[in-house]
């Protein structure tokens, strides 16, 4: 069976099942099998496929476990991580978050930064890629995800992977910027949260009764370690607007390009 072939063969299973982005996971999977970019499809389309290998890998996918993870790597703000189980996957959105620490970050010299609640790392490190004189602190208390971190942070001379709980006294220098996507969904709405991010880890979704308790955490913790005129940036969830504004005075809330709330900025003063 050819690459087209196979492709063709994916797009009939996944549909069959009504599974959503077919086409797209259907192209993803074919490639990954192949071992080239989505890309250069076209070039090896003629080539043999590893038909036993694919239908495999959508038997996970069919299964509900996310496609990010079945592949093992996904793309986040120029560059690919490393993912899998135990780790939360990397979202479009959250390159937002990026971009205004990129921009923000122009107004320090040798800037320090925080990336709490680091996960795989992808924000910090992309900070750290993009701005080579900073020194970006990317803190993760799962040893799963700290793995990840691990392996995503190989050769960022400027990322420095930390395995703590923020919860904990981090020795840390004082920061320009922190960033963070912490979890923030209630306790109450994961179990009605959709099939794929039943794989996703728990640790990373559960924001507590009231969604808030890592805010809370870096408020408590953390703005003490910020320096003055030194700015936060969290991912919040799209309900949490007004929480965060009750939780930091002087919080900037921020939509995204679909016009969801979904970043708080706080300059400290």
């Amino acid at each position: 069976m050819t690459n087209k072939e196979a492709l063709e063969f994916c797009l009939q299973y996944l549909n069959e099942r009504n599974i959503d982005e077919a086409d797209f996971k259907s192209l993803c999977l074919v490639c990954h099998i192949g071992g080239f970019k989505n890309s250069e499809f076209f070039i090896n389309s003629d080539k043999q496929a590893d038909i036993n290998a694919l239908i495999s890998l959508l038997e996970r996918l069919e299964k509900g476990e996310p496609l990010q993870y079945i592949i093992g790597k996904w793309d986040f703000y120029e560059s690919e991580f490393l993912v899998g189980e135990g780790v939360l996957i990397p979202r479009p959105e959250t390159e937002e978050l990026v971009d205004i620490a990129l921009k923000d970050a122009k107004v320090f010299s040798s800037p320090v930064i925080y990336d709490l609640c680091s996960g795989s790392g992808c924000i910090g490190i992309s900070i750290a890629k993009k701005i080579k004189n900073s020194k970006v602190f990317c803190v993760e208390k799962s040893e799963k995800a700290f793995e990840y971190l691990k392996k995503n942070s190989e050769n960022i001379n400027n990322a420095v992977p930390i395995f703590a709980d923020i919860n904990d006294d981090i020795d840390l220098p004082m920061a320009d910027i922190i960033v963070s996507n912490p979890p923030y969904i209630k306790s109450e709405d994961i179990k009605g949260l959709q099939k794929e991010l039943f794989f996703e880890p728990e640790m990373a979704l559960d924001g507590g009764s009231d969604g808030l308790v890592f805010y809370k955490i870096i408020k408590k913790r953390y703005l003490k370690k910020l320096k003055e005129g030194g700015i936060i940036l969290l991912e919040i969830g799209n309900e949490q607007g007004n929480d965060i504004k009750k939780l930091f005075n002087n919080a900037k809330i921020i939509k995204d390009i679909y016009g969801n709330v979904r970043i708080a900025r706080i300059i400290k003063e």
